[in-house]
């Protein structure tokens, strides 16, 4: 575990020194809005991709080899982007580091559901979910900094390098430090078509509330710094602040909202992160001063209030044999589907985009109009709310609260 916590800190460090401004660098290195737009699909997408074969590796190779794999293909997206200097090799890069992320979670949520008993996954969760946030809080910081100093393109270069650097110093821990690791009987053959019969009911509802409510987290997510910076004029220094502020309030709830979580029902703690997911984007379509948007970003660090209560339930409600498979599949089924809204977040954002892709695709040139006449930032907007309220509303209705029942040893 101390392996485990040190690489989340190290490669989430050099990750979040530069994906956090990759919308800045595709803009200056000529991209453009839809550039942005298709990396933060691909973000959604790739990572959907590979979370369940991912989960599949944690079940087959064991946790140690598996993240070892995917670090080293995390540090070759960082060469190709430190390497070459166009958009194009940001989108190729990013098929690869993005990776790292996508293999972790599974395989963390089994460590996790594996050595500790269910009354303390949330716990647990949480826990890993607060280190994980040192990085996303620092490295923000760092690569606005960085960006200042030598300049957008100059700049993210330079957070690429230190990324490959914290990559493979991380990479050498682990394999010093993870001994002893628990080897399964090898995983069952078990494809996507059959990884739906690991969904049950409760799995599935709350699999179409979380769908609706991560709309309204991509449909804007890209675009965010460039409201911050290029719309309204924050520096790249103070949106690292404000990521810094919305890591800050995460890491002061996770643990209070953990113990009462597992001590108590779960549907109002999901329930909640729910809402403040659905309120961001309005209080950021209103945010025009470094000020309001700091109250701004306090909400989005609130949104995870019960994320870790929610990963829990997944790993409650999934089979003692098939944690991470199950998990690296609900991921798959839902960020494929997040994708589309990814990816659709450019043509709600920017008139142009919408005449771009038609023109690149020879298709749609009847929407074309269409989205010219309505596409905004406070379109994107308050697309996303309304996305999320729907999302909210759905769970409220539908979401089964297993909070307690989990709790029991015997139960499932």
């Amino acid at each position: 575990m101390a392996a485990l916590l040190t690489m989340v800190i190290l490669v989430g460090l050099g990750e979040k020194m530069a994906e956090r401004f990759l919308p800045l660098y595709l803009m200056a290195l000529g991209g453009g809005a839809l550039s942005v737009g298709l990396l933060n699909g691909l973000d959604n997408l790739l990572s959907a991709l590979y979370s369940f074969p991912g989960g599949y590796a944690s079940d087959k190779l064991g946790y140690k080899r598996a993240l070892a794999l995917f670090n080293v293909i995390a540090m070759a997206g960082y060469a190709v982007v430190i390497a070459v200097p166009s958009w194009q090799a940001v989108i190729l890069g990013a098929v690869l580091f993005i990776s790292w992320t996508a293999i972790s979670l599974p395989a963390t949520m089994d460590m996790v559901a594996t050595v500790l008993p269910r009354h303390k996954r949330t716990m647990g969760v949480s826990l890993h979910s607060l280190v994980r946030r040192v990085p996303m809080a620092l490295g923000p910081v760092i690569g606005g900094a960085l960006i200042g100093v030598y300049g957008e393109i100059a700049g993210m270069r330079l957070a690429f390098s230190v990324a490959f650097v914290l990559a493979g110093v991380s990479l050498a821990l682990q394999q010093k430090l993870i001994v002893g690791e628990r080897h399964s009987s090898p995983a069952p053959r078990l494809g996507p078509s059959r990884g739906s019969s690991l969904l049950n009911r409760p799995l599935r509802n709350l699999l179409v509330a979380d769908i609706l409510v991560r709309f309204c987290e991509q449909i804007p997510y890209a675009f965010v710094v460039i409201w911050c910076v290029s719309v309204n004029g924050i520096t790249p220094v103070q949106f690292g602040l404000l990521t810094t502020v919305e890591m800050a309030t995460a890491m002061l709830v996770y643990i209070p909202v953990a113990y009462l979580a597992d001590r108590s029902t779960k549907k109002p703690f999901v329930l909640a992160t729910f809402a403040f997911f659905t309120v961001f984007p309005l209080m950021l379509l209103l945010a025009r001063s470094f000020w309001l948007m700091i109250i701004a970003f306090t909400v989005r660090g609130l949104k995870e209030f019960g994320e870790p209560t929610r990963k829990a339930l997944i790993m409650d409600l999934a089979p003692e044999d098939r944690k991470a498979a199950t998990f690296g599949f609900y991921y798959l089924v839902r960020d494929i589907v997040v994708s589309i809204a990814a990816f659709g977040g450019a043509l709600l954002w920017d008139p142009a985009a919408a005449a771009e892709l038609a023109a690149s695709l020879k298709v749609g040139q009847a929407l074309v109009p269409f989205f010219e006449s309505v596409a905004s930032p406070a379109t994107n907007f308050i697309v996303a709310s309304a996305c999320g309220l729907t999302g909210t509303l759905y769970f409220a209705l539908f979401g089964k609260d297993l909070g307690r029942a989990a709790t029991k040893p015997d139960s499932a």
